[in-house]
């Protein structure tokens, strides 16, 4: 259950309209880094984690946290379109405000679409979209999504917050900056508690043993003048297993080839024929294929 408390988290009180700026901070609230891809991300990694107590707990405080940030960001763009679209010198503009938006820089949709209110979009109007989000249900790997978002995040409200001399603005941008410095802490030490806690090693490592063994711990160079083994990822010890790093130089590829086989000639793929004739396929086959592969699975027979 979720509780609305009408207070924000911090005062959003531009200390002037904005309309431009409004357009720029639409980047924070459903860009690819926005607050709305971690409200999300961290709300399904908490409803899906699989350890009661302190890792669901944490995950949901933040996941929470940042619902409250998409709201504080929400009312600050509203605040920043009062009266847009601005009056403009050309006589055109004045008498279509759609017109002067697109000529005064801001986006029309803050005036057609939302009346004046923010959006789920990003700075350019694109739909903010679920695909962003990163919700796997290992806790390794998505406390390291969830540095790599929060990092992204803040270096982009880092960028607007120079973008503007707002008194009010900035106010509010410099909680938001705290609050992802010490979200990229609190990724990191999780990471940490999960080692400690032995239910993750330093890296995703699932099937260790039945990797290649050697190209675990190889560096492979693909430009006879590159520096790239000079630096300490292709020299000494690997992090996990402690392998002596090898480098190979050139690569040595395999005798495949890549040649696909005849494609099917009802769906007209362009083909010269040299691979001979290829065979109709049907749905009936395309599902007697996918049933075995369910069997194969199931019975652990290839």
């Amino acid at each position: 259950m979720y509780r609305h408390v009408k207070n924000l988290q911090f005062e959003s009180k531009p200390q002037k309209p904005d309309a431009v700026l409004a357009m720029k901070m639409q980047e924070l609230v459903a860009g690819q880094f926005g607050e709305m891809t971690v409200m999300m991300q961290y709300l399904f990694q908490g409803w899906n984690c699989r350890i009661p107590g302190k890792y669901k707990d944490m995950i949901l405080d933040i996941g929470t946290e940042e619902i409250g940030h998409v709201e504080m960001l929400s009312t600050m763009i509203a605040r920043l379109l009062e009266g847009a679209p601005n009056e403009t010198t050309e006589k055109a503009a004045a008498a279509n405000p759609v017109l002067g938006a697109v000529l005064g820089g801001m986006n029309p949709q803050h005036a057609i679409v939302s009346g004046g209110g923010a959006l789920p979009f990003n700075s350019q109007g694109v739909p903010w979209n679920t695909g962003y989000i990163v919700a796997s249900g290992n806790l390794l790997t998505d406390f390291r999504s969830n540095v790599h978002a929060e990092a992204q995040s803040r270096l982009q409200t880092s960028r607007i917050y120079n973008m503007t001399d707002d008194p009010g603005v900035r106010d509010m941008l410099k909680f938001n900056l705290a609050r992802d410095t010490f979200h990229q802490q609190q990724w990191l030490l999780g990471i940490e508690q999960l080692q400690e806690d032995g239910l993750a090693d330093l890296i995703e490592d699932s099937n260790f043993e039945n990797e290649d063994k050697i190209q675990d711990h190889t560096y492979w160079v693909f430009d006879e003048t590159s520096a790239g083994p000079e630096g300490r990822w292709a020299r000494g010890m690997t992090l996990v297993d402690e392998q002596e790093i090898l480098v190979q130089n050139p690569p040595v590829p395999s005798e495949d080839t890549a040649l696909l086989p005849p494609p099917d000639p009802k769906l007209y793929a362009t083909y010269d024929g040299s691979q001979g004739r290829g065979k109709p396929g049907t749905a009936t086959g395309a599902t007697a294929q996918g049933i075995a592969n369910v069997v194969k699975k199931v019975t652990g027979t290839d």
